[in-house]
């Protein structure tokens, strides 16, 4: 990219990430913004005088293009933007972030995408790979741009990349050694509007893979377990499972949860590994977000010795099902990371009591009767808030759950569930929904949390 004319889409954190990549490779960055209330002073306060960073705010015209080269996009700018379509029809190459950054990556890489469990999976992975490779990087969707780190890394390097849906839908020659899809259920249809696009958009995580590459699948998912069948699936699989041992594949290894024991299986041989009891994490989700650590790790080269070490040691990250605090003899967790109705529904299944549960949020247009169904027998009192509250509530009547309340913020919505729980009774914040709207991430929704939590 020396001497070219690149324009970044977007002047959030992946935005600003990618454009100290590519002022680094010798290239000069255009910013473009549609809300006209950007900042030029904070944005290009994130840059040395000498870089060549301008900003575009409010509206891209045709002659803005003029000697631009290429385009990177932020995730969370949709496709269809009319300013994104022009940019196409002016011929100008739109990749993201990632791809950005695969370009100019080196080492061995992995990629982790899927609905749910791709935080503490990769998380976990993380740990694994710390283990055996000195160079070690974290990076994607789960909070530190791939384009941050992507120069840093050498032959010798591990990364492990936590992918979203948004971002492979501008992937070109991204191509992991090792991918990893953990689940497939619905959300983001907002975006992809049919779970048919949203599925061929996860699924594409494994397009530029080879017959020498792997992938790991959850053999529990009907999605996945169709994709892991297809012909035209060049690398191999592992698949892994927290009900049953994986059957009637071609692959002759394996990793699954038989009662509480998870095993690795290869050929007709099975090693015990360590048992429920030896993990800190709770629930059957996060099971299999173990077992697809445990596969990803071994593609990587980590010797298992090293994998069952880290797995016993490793500890829940923060907003994915997080012990704040016991009071009274209730327990509250901090879910905030439960972002649509399947994480919510693992997060409810894992509380090993009576739950006073705080949902609603953004609307992605998602149907919470499958989440309210498990309502029946585990949740006592819900306190909704944001703008799904109301059909949120609906949808609990309809299916007969009564016990329903709303707050106008985090603290009344706590207060609530501390006036009406009891002595081992757990208070779950998983809110099913996106927290755009009433809060900048599911970050700042969390910390909200616990620090009205702690203040009880």
């Amino acid at each position: 990219m020396d001497k070219q004319k690149i324009l970044v889409l977007g002047t959030g954190r992946s935005g600003v990430a990618a454009a100290k990549q590519i002022l680094a490779m010798g290239g000069e960055v255009i910013f473009f913004d549609k809300n006209p209330k950007v900042e030029d002073r904070a944005l290009l306060s994130q840059f040395k005088k000498k870089d060549k960073v301008s900003l575009i705010k409010g509206k891209l015209l045709a002659s803005d293009l003029l000697h631009i080269n290429a385009s990177v996009i932020s995730p969370g700018i949709p496709l269809d933007e009319p300013y994104v379509k022009m940019l196409s029809t002016a011929q100008i190459p739109i990749i993201g972030e990632i791809e950005l950054a695969y370009q100019s990556s080196k080492g061995k890489l992995c990629a982790v995408t899927g609905t749910n469990g791709k935080t503490t999976t990769v998380s976990l992975i993380g740990e694994i790979l710390k283990s055996e490779y000195s160079d070690t990087h974290v990076v994607g969707n789960i909070g530190n741009p791939f384009t941050a780190e992507a120069l840093e890394t050498e032959e010798q390097s591990a990364t492990v990349c936590e992918v979203s849906s948004f971002q492979l839908e501008t992937i070109v020659d991204f191509h992991p050694n090792v991918s990893a899809i953990t689940n497939i259920t619905p959300d983001h249809l907002d975006r992809h509007k049919t779970m048919k696009n949203y599925i061929a958009v996860k699924e594409s995580i494994a397009e530029n893979q080879e017959e020498e590459d792997s992938i790991v699948l959850n053999y529990m998912d009907p999605e996945l377990r169709k994709f892991g069948k297809k012909r035209s699936l060049k690398p191999k699989v592992l698949w892994f499972s927290s009900e049953e041992e994986p059957k009637d594949t071609k692959e002759k290894e394996s990793l699954f949860l038989r009662g509480d024991t998870f095993y690795y299986k290869k050929e007709d041989k099975e090693e015990k590994l360590f048992t429920t009891k030896d993990v800190h994490l709770l629930g059957k989700h996060n099971y299999e977000n173990i077992l697809c650590a445990v596969g990803v790790g071994l593609k990587m080269g980590v010797p298992m010795d090293k994998i069952i070490k880290v797995c016993k040691k490793f500890k829940p990250v923060e907003h994915r099902i997080e012990f704040v605090r016991e009071r009274s003899g209730v327990k509250y967790y901090n879910d905030s990371k439960g972002t649509n109705v399947d994480a919510a529904i693992q997060a409810l299944r894992a509380m090993p009591g009576p739950v006073v549960l705080i949902g609603g949020g953004y609307d992605k247009h998602v149907d919470f009767d499958p989440w309210v169904k498990e309502f029946k027998g585990r949740v006592k009192y819900l306190v909704l808030i944001g703008e799904t509250r109301n059909q949120i509530a609906e949808t609990a009547k309809k299916n007969g759950f009564q016990n329903v309340m709303f707050a106008e913020d985090m603290d009344e919505a706590v207060k609530d569930c501390a006036a009406y729980a009891d002595p081992g009774d757990y208070v779950l914040l998983s809110p099913a929904c996106a927290s755009w709207g009433m809060f900048k991430d599911y970050e700042e929704r969390g910390r909200i949390f616990k620090d009205c939590v702690k203040n009880l």
